[in-house]
């Protein structure tokens, strides 16, 4: 064999032998990441999990309004992505308690009483105004002592939270989704499709919970979100009193 061509053959070589250790990397972290993922959203392989939604008023049947399919769509893409299964369930026959399957709920707690129970037993510092009288504290949220108004198509809020209870093997998380309006619920599933990664960075598997402002979505739909603050803390402990409207604040 001639130098040069053994030097072909070595370079061959180097070369495949390159390639293999480089698709090895690549195979390596991408099952890293997926295993970040699947442990951040409580969906190893073949899991199941629950999509909990409104029911359409006006009939038995399971409808649901089209910025919550949207919402739906978001959610639904990332359990694939997690080699994980879903059930869609509507939230007067969702009758089970949590923990045992990841849990993705969507809505507002006056038209969705799994939200509302969630609300109750896992974050009664929330308080949402669900009076249907007009007026500027309707459909507001007070958090904290803090009040943010509903400014439709204008300033609007939401808050998504991942909320772990139970020990042991019990510990599936469950994800709320509660917006002023229903394209308000589509911008936060975004918004956690777009993040999911740099919150499980930041949160971990623990629990957390973020208000979100969607802006202007007459113009910009549920694209343009920006996080307002963790609420963690203040949503998870019960008010002592019933909060009073904040005069001017988050009325803009």
């Amino acid at each position: 064999m001639t130098d040069d061509v053994r030097n072909i053959v070595l370079g061959a070589a180097l070369a495949v032998i390159g390639a293999a250790l480089g698709w090895l990397a690549r195979t390596y972290l991408w099952k890293r990441r997926l295993r970040r993922k699947q442990a951040f959203f409580g969906l190893p392989e073949n899991s199941e999990s629950l999509l909990v939604v409104n029911r359409d008023a006006g009939g038995p049947d399971l409808t649901v309004v089209r910025h919550d399919v949207a919402a739906l769509l978001e959610l639904s893409a990332l359990i694939k992505d997690c080699g994980a299964h879903s059930q869609l369930v509507a939230h007067d026959a969702a009758q089970q308690g949590f923990g045992e399957r990841t849990e993705f709920c969507v809505g507002h707690p006056s038209a969705n009483r799994r939200m509302a129970a969630h609300l109750h037993s896992l974050l009664p510092g929330i308080h949402l105004n669900t009076d249907p009288e007009p007026g500027p504290d309707r459909g507001a949220f007070h958090i904290g002592g803090e009040t943010y108004r509903l400014e439709p198509g204008k300033t609007e809020y939401a808050f998504f939270a991942r909320l772990t209870a139970g020990q042991g093997h019990m510990t599936r998380p469950v994800f709320v989704f509660c917006g002023q309006r229903a394209i308000t619920n589509q911008a936060a599933t975004r918004y956690l499709a777009r993040q999911h990664e740099k919150l499980a960075r930041k949160h971990g598997n623990n629990s957390f919970v973020l208000l979100l402002k969607v802006v202007n979505s007459q113009a910009y739909g549920s694209d343009v979100v920006e996080l307002v603050a963790d609420v963690t803390k203040a949503a998870q402990t019960p008010a002592a009193v019933e909060v009073a409207p904040q005069k001017g604040h988050r009325a803009s």
